[in-house]
């Protein structure tokens, strides 16, 4: 696949859109000095064109959700990817904590929300069994890294602008502030039985308009928008833009596994771990002494380089005494099993009407 193949307007309002997600046409063609004319115009060709996709993210910590969930294996090669994923499709992914889950014939990760650690620990022990009887293992278990956001920091959740910016030589001012995702739990929230299923709704159709919802729920277009400018205010909910990367020519994703030197970890006050994100990384949690990180690069040599930085930085301040566990994936082979599908733990987390969860299909 030919790389970029898109004009240089067309780069800048991906990255516009990425970095920019809440903002209308008119508000973006001033962000990015175009004509609203061209906004809207681009904006649709690159829905059209399957370079985009709309996600809402769903910030159930003040609904009784304490964790993130991170569970990444190694399997059998002798097992065909299909029979693992049709396997792993029945027994495990079944399960609404988790919202992202990827492998490839040797490996694979999942992320998950989950409300307490018993839940998780269960779906674990689940997956153990399953794994295990079913000869897919090889010779460890499959490792599970939690981060309980009252103790954790999260840099980056799927942010892909600073990727998008870099790749595309765009000339533009990058952000310099380092600062926690607010995952920590704050005031605990009570929702109306009209707020549940809106929230429901909206996690589970990013696109759909307020119209179309309040026709879905029969309630007015002016309480949906009241509602959603409410959730996100509350920061209860965030929209992301997520990047077609195989279209974009992107060939790697690398997931990193770090354990710190507990001797001489990074300073969780000062965000020192923060150090270790690039243009490049899209994901980073961080607790005392683990994190784990993703990033997507363009080819062999690009994540090389930046994981030689990684090495750099670690070793630099020796903050580990073992190396980190990398896992690298091929982006235009690696297998989907659940993709952001975050309406399943937002409706159970929350809680919805029968009909409604009917109409989600779950």
């Amino acid at each position: 696949m030919k790389k970029f193949e898109l004009t240089k307007k067309e780069k800048l309002m991906l990255y516009g859109l990425v970095n920019y997600p809440q903002l209308t046409d008119k508000q973006l063609s001033e962000k990015l000095d175009l004509k609203h004319s061209t906004v809207t115009s681009i904006r649709h060709r690159l829905k059209e064109n399957e370079y985009l996709r709309k996600l809402i993210i769903p910030k159930l910590q003040s609904m009784g959700c304490e964790m993130l969930v991170v569970i990444y294996t190694n399997f059998s090669p002798l097992i065909p990817l299909e029979e693992r994923v049709e396997i792993t499709g029945k027994a495990i992914e079944v399960f609404d904590e988790i919202f992202f889950s990827v492998g490839e014939q040797d490996k694979g990760f999942s992320l998950s929300f989950s409300k307490d650690y018993a839940t998780i620990g269960r779906i674990n022990d689940i997956r153990t069994q399953t794994f295990g009887g079913r000869g897919l293992l090889e010779e460890e278990y499959p490792n599970m890294v939690v981060f309980p956001f009252e103790i954790s920091k999260i840099y980056r959740f799927f942010d892909f602008a600073p990727l998008l910016r870099n790749s595309f030589e765009l000339n533009l001012e990058a952000k310099v502030e380092v600062r926690n995702i607010e995952f920590r739990s704050n005031e605990d929230v009570i929702f109306s039985d009209t707020e549940k299923n809106v929230y429901c709704i909206l996690t589970s159709y990013p696109e759909l308009s307020d119209s179309d919802v309040g026709r879905e729920l029969g309630v007015s277009r002016h309480t949906i928008s009241r509602l959603r400018r409410k959730f996100k205010e509350s920061n209860l909910m965030s929209s992301i833009i997520s990047p077609n990367f195989v279209k974009l020519g992107f060939e790697i994703l690398a997931f990193y596994h770090i354990r710190f030197d507990p001797r001489n970890p990074p300073n969780m006050e000062n965000d020192e771990a923060a150090s270790l994100m690039s243009d490049s990384t899209v994901f980073l949690a961080s607790r005392r002494f683990e994190a784990v990180m993703i990033s997507i690069y363009k080819d062999y040599d690009d994540y090389k380089s930046g994981m030689m930085k990684i090495m750099q930085i670690l070793k630099e301040n020796q903050w580990i005494a073992e190396d980190p566990r990398i896992r690298t994936y091929s982006l235009g082979t690696m297998v989907f099993i659940k993709d952001f599908k975050f309406a399943p733990i937002a409706s159970k987390i929350v809680g919805c009407d029968f009909w409604v969860k009917k109409l989600l299909n779950m």
